[in-house]
């Protein structure tokens, strides 16, 4: 695969990761927000919810483009580097513990995309 294609997929991937750590952020802003349709709606119009969707959509558009030049099942597994950025993301900005089993999990994963890609 064409260097430029890996650099979107993961380009991608970082975009998409970053949507999830905005949310995750407008969440913690918000607790409780699904106990009444005015939380709801709060959620909703937080900046961090609302950037978190724009990632999203642009991500989904950059995803597009990528479906017109990469095979999917290709291009699919290798966005899987997505958990390993969420897993060591979580544990930098959100303090979250970091076990020996998610690391070993994250190079499973390191692993069978470095599989896919190298024999995609």
């Amino acid at each position: 695969m064409a260097l430029v294609n890996v650099a979107l997929i993961l380009l991608n991937t970082v975009i998409m990761v970053s949507g999830q750590f905005l949310w995750k952020m407008g969440m913690q802003q918000n607790p409780g927000s699904f106990g009444s349709l005015a939380g709801i709606l709060r959620l909703f119009l937080s900046p961090y919810v609302l950037t978190g969707l724009f990632m999203y959509g642009a991500a989904t558009l950059l995803w597009f483009f990528i479906l017109s030049r990469v095979p999917l099942s290709l291009a699919y597994p290798l966005q899987s580097v997505a958990y390993i950025l969420a897993v060591f993301g979580a544990y930098f900005i959100f303090h979250e513990p970091l076990s020996a089993a998610k690391i070993g999990g994250c190079m499973l994963i390191l692993a069978g995309v470095a599989l896919i890609g190298w024999k995609g």
